[in-house]
């Protein structure tokens, strides 16, 4: 299994992602406003799929997965579905500066889950220190809810943050594939197999004739198809393939900073300062928890 030193490029390269993952709740929040979740989750990974499509085949690379990876991509696909439809359904319920920081404690379930399921990937005291800082943060801002009218929050809150641990647990699940799955025969898969369940689930139980769509709606779920599903997945799955998977995910302690302020920004949410000091503790907590071993590929 690759478990290379991060290099220079690799670490600009994840910070750039973090950021644009950082505007994915922001964009989810705006695109709510007039598609379903589970018909806005079909629509996304149409877009995902076609843009990993396009690397495929200016790649040329095989597509037919045989029998093994059928099964395995199975139980990664019923991960993805749950994982995006709770992301979806948990942002509808809270702010979107909620959603970006519950949903990107998901590096910090990848460093738990990775100790249990990634060899050479263990638990030790600086992680155990980053894993309580960011749940105190999410304490944070909790407390905030209870305390004040953000009680209305709660509920989306609490779903976000499963839809965090099954982000870490898909991550983790992604890590050990890709050792023997071309990765972007595992993305296109995902995707493509995605899409007509999220598209049957949503004819099922949403109703349909409420969407509406303006350019701020369409702009927002071309952002989440083309930029997050497409090519955020493209490039991190490519960086998680080569380099250690706890390790890599320092670099997500700037999404919870950047969908604060984009939420701020694009929807005018309000920076309290239980949000600035969860987010912060939530961020040192991703920092801390791989910061030490950083430059090495052991640990």
């Amino acid at each position: 299994m690759l478990n290379h030193s991060i290099t220079a490029k690799a670490a600009v390269a994840a910070i750039i992602l973090s950021i644009l993952w950082g505007g994915n709740t922001p964009a989810i929040k705006i695109a709510l406003e007039g598609v379903p979740p589970l018909a806005l989750a079909g629509v996304r990974f149409i877009m995902g799929a076609l843009t990993v499509l396009a690397w495929v085949l200016w790649s040329h690379i095989p597509l037919q997965p045989n029998r093994k990876e059928r099964q395995l991509l199975f139980f990664l696909l019923i991960l993805l579905v749950l994982q995006i439809y709770t992301l979806h359904a948990g942002t509808d319920l809270t702010l979107a500066a909620h959603a970006g920081i519950f949903v990107l404690t998901a590096p910090l379930f990848v460093t738990l889950l990775a100790h249990f399921f990634l060899p050479g990937d263990r638990l030790n005291s600086y992680k155990i220190a980053g894993l309580s800082l960011s749940f105190a943060g999410i304490l944070v801002i909790f407390g905030e809810g209870f305390l004040t009218s953000a009680t209305d929050y709660l509920i989306g809150d609490a779903i976000v943050i499963l839809s965090g641990f099954l982000l870490g647990a898909r991550l983790v699940f992604t890590k050990t594939l890709t050792q023997s799955i071309h990765p972007a025969r595992l993305l296109f898969w995902q995707a493509t197999l995605s899409v007509p369940i999220f598209f049957v689930l949503s004819f099922i139980f949403e109703d349909l004739d409420s969407i509406y769509l303006d350019t701020r709606i369409v702009l927002s779920i071309v952002y989440q198809g083309v930029v997050v599903a497409g090519l955020c997945f493209i490039f991190w799955t490519l960086l998680l393939h080569r380099y250690n998977a706890s390790r890599l995910s320092v670099f997500g302690f700037v999404s919870p900073i950047s969908g604060v302020v984009i939420s701020h920004f694009l929807l005018g949410e309000p920076i309290t300062n239980a949000l600035i000091i969860g987010g912060l503790l939530v961020a040192a907590g991703i920092g801390v928890v791989n910061f030490r071993g950083l430059g090495d590929s052991t640990n």
